[in-house]
């Protein structure tokens, strides 16, 4: 078996290592609200980055407005080859609440807010959080499509959608990416890692080891990384 790349270039240009940093913890419990030390948290920003890490994942919804605030203050202006992908299409109602919103109106807001909380002139990878089911996804993306034509934003993907989702909004806007749950315990979206490994997409593993579930002490994923001096 031929040994996988570290690296894999998403849209083709933006070249990232394998193991990114997803940032939807940098805030408060309920990924709600500032974090109880937000000096700790730039420092764990900071150290990620000089550990090499190079693609960072938020959302506008961490917070909400929390996380990429963060890391513009932390890392602004961004070093060069640090990619910084954020979401938005979900809007918050209180700790652990969710509710998708799609409006075209609503995502062009919320794309001008993350440039402003990223300290960023472009957004690298803008991807819609959820497919509004109030809304053609037609007609949310062809805003982004637009704000990219503009030069705001680089690439485009979509989160938590299935195949034909995705080949409707490949009618609207070159999507180069999707971000679905996908761990050694969820498979339900193998269909959508085929469908992204026969189109060249970047597949973006949502909740990778279970919020921790996965990944506590004693259980499978530990004793595996132990066997190979590593941690998890």
């Amino acid at each position: 078996m031929s040994a996988v790349a570290r690296t894999f270039k998403i849209g083709g240009d933006l070249e990232v290592n394998r193991l990114g940093f997803g940032a939807m913890r940098l805030t408060g419990k309920g990924i709600w609200g500032e974090p109880k030390d937000a000096d700790e948290t730039k420092r764990v920003l900071k150290l990620a980055v000089e550990l090499g890490v190079n693609f960072i994942d938020t959302a506008d919804s961490y917070g909400p407005d929390v996380s990429e605030r963060l890391i513009g203050e932390t890392l602004s202006p961004f070093p060069k080859g640090l990619v910084v992908a954020t979401k938005a299409g979900l809007t918050r109602q209180g700790p652990e609440q969710w509710l998708p919103v799609g409006r075209p109106e609503y995502l062009h807001q919320q794309v001008e807010m993350s440039l402003r909380f990223l300290k960023t002139d472009v957004i690298d990878l803008w991807q819609l959080h959820r497919i509004d089911p109030k809304v053609p996804v037609g007609e949310s993306l062809g805003a982004i499509a637009k704000l990219q034509q503009q030069g705001k934003i680089r690439h485009v993907g979509l989160s938590e959608v299935k195949p034909h989702q995705i080949e409707q909004a490949r009618k609207v806007v070159n999507i180069v990416s999707v971000q679905n749950l996908y761990n050694v315990s969820s498979r339900q979206h193998e269909d959508v890692l085929e469908y992204c490994e026969t189109h060249g997409l970047a597949f973006l593993p949502l909740y990778p080891v279970a919020a921790r579930k996965l990944a506590k002490p004693g259980g499978t994923l530990d004793v595996i990384a132990k066997r190979h001096g590593a941690t998890v």
